[in-house]
């Protein structure tokens, strides 16, 4: 965002507009003059301005309230200063009425102070920079609420997405850490979808899914004649993926031969189909992910040191598991029932509070994915508009709250925000159903407001 105000400035007499212009030029400020209502408006619509000066009386059928009136409707966050002649303050004071749906900032009497001027349009100018700073950054909050089908408001998740942008716009390889379920392949894709090669192939190979006899020839494609069954030429995926992306699910369970024949082709940008001699050149970006430790692999013998610190050349995204995003659950647990609904012609409205308590507190070893079919199943066989504890899996019915394999990372936090987080995970668990919430943390009503009251939550 740019810290220079841009001042439109609108005065039917040019050397007025040209002074005030002039005076305000010293302190930094980007102006346009014009001098006409109609004029000023076809700037405002083409460019919305930091801050308006207007004069109210100006000659034409626009006045400077009209004015004023089209900036705050084109951008509310526009401040705008009306400049009157002497016995003219009535209809800037009107303008100034905190109830008035089209409210100035403030308004200046003829002849024009300079320095008043200057003092007034930096007050408003830091106003209107503040107000859409605050507003680009609901925007960017907002879209990252759901980001290319990444679905979360919780830090940990917050945080992988900011890495993720940053990440898809370089050319480098990228590995991608997580555990079965957490979504590997939708940050894989979002990475693809935010890259220059948005729009070329997308190609998936899991190489846990695969025998290593048919790897090579997967990953690399064969000639006709290359050994029994390959009566024609066939192209690997890395040729199918030239221009865009290759994305190698579960890599860890790569054997070590073709570990170092995919490093090889990673660095020299050459691909040798099985039962040929003459390499083949292409462009693919590779984006990798596993669900185990690379790192213990490689003291194993298991894993490439070479082609793990290739993969690593960014630094990995590491996708936190739902134990350890419980913020997040009752976000996914709505959106998994929009899709449901959608998908399985049912029209299931929510979850009851108990039936989200359960859900925010299971362990979920399948993590998203898990989550997601039990959602999905409890949309298809619910008898209501709204999931029950009866519609509930037998393992998640008839169990008590299930202890966490381990606490969520609270290190570094103060106990007053370990306590603010704890009662917003439990307001937007229940819907924001204070009383329930008061009740579920042990405490009264008036101790819960007053709490919310403190931590700015009301």
């Amino acid at each position: 965002m740019s810290d220079t105000a841009f001042v439109l400035i609108v005065e039917d007499e040019h050397a007025d507009g040209a002074a005030i212009a002039e005076g305000l030029s010293r302190s930094k400020y980007a102006c346009n003059v014009v001098d006409s209502g109609s004029a000023a408006i076809e700037s405002i619509r083409h460019r919305p301005p930091d801050v308006v000066i207007a004069d109210c009386e100006l000659g034409g059928q626009v006045s400077g309230v009209d004015v004023l009136r089209e900036a705050k409707r084109v951008c509310s966050d526009t401040e705008v200063i009306l400049v009157t002649a002497q016995g003219g303050e009535a209809l800037a004071r009107e303008a100034l009425r905190g109830d008035n749906e089209f409210q100035a900032y403030d308004y200046l009497i003829k002849p024009i102070d300079i320095q008043v001027l200057r003092d007034k349009v930096s007050r408003a100018a830091k106003q209107a920079l503040a107000a859409r700073e605050a507003r680009l950054l609901r925007t960017q909050v907002d879209r990252a609420f759901e980001f290319c089908g990444i679905v979360g408001n919780s830090d940990a998740i917050m945080r992988e997405i900011k890495r993720l942008k940053k990440i898809a716009r370089s050319k480098s390889t990228v590995l991608i850490v997580g555990e079965t379920g957490t979504g590997k392949e939708l940050f894989a894709q979002a990475i693809h979808q935010n890259s220059p090669r948005a729009g070329k192939p997308f190609k998936v190979l899991n190489c846990a899914a695969v025998s290593e006899t048919l790897l090579e020839s997967e990953l690399f494609g064969h000639v006709k004649g290359a050994f029994t069954g390959a009566v024609v030429d066939r192209k690997g995926l890395i040729q199918a993926a030239d221009g865009g992306t290759l994305f190698l699910d579960e890599i860890g369970d790569m054997p070590l031969q073709m570990q170092a024949k995919l490093l090889r082709s990673v660095e020299t940008g050459e691909v040798l189909p099985v039962g040929s001699n003459d390499a083949l050149y292409f462009d693919v970006r590779f984006l990798a992910a596993t669900n185990h430790d690379l790192s213990e692999l490689m003291r194993k013998g298991q894993f490439r040191e070479d082609l793990f610190y290739r993969l690593h050349a960014d630094g990995a995204i590491r996708i936190p598991p739902l134990r350890r995003r419980r913020e997040d659950i009752p976000v996914l647990v709505e959106r998994f029932i929009e899709q449901g609904n959608q998908e399985q012609a049912v029209t299931i409205e929510g979850a009851s509070p108990e039936v989200m308590r359960k859900l925010v507190n299971y362990n979920w070893p399948g993590n998203v994915r898990e989550l997601r079919n039990v959602i999905f199943r409890m949309c298809l066989e619910a008898e209501g508009p709204t999931l029950g504890v009866e519609d509930l899996p037998e393992s998640l019915r008839s169990s008590t709250d299930i202890v966490p394999a381990g606490p969520p990372n609270l290190a570094g936090m103060t106990m007053a925000d370990v306590e603010k987080l704890h009662i917003m995970n439990t307001l937007r668990m229940f819907g924001g159903n204070r009383e329930r919430t008061a009740k579920a943390l042990g405490i009264g009503a008036r101790t819960l407001y007053r709490k919310l009251r403190d931590y700015g939550l009301r």
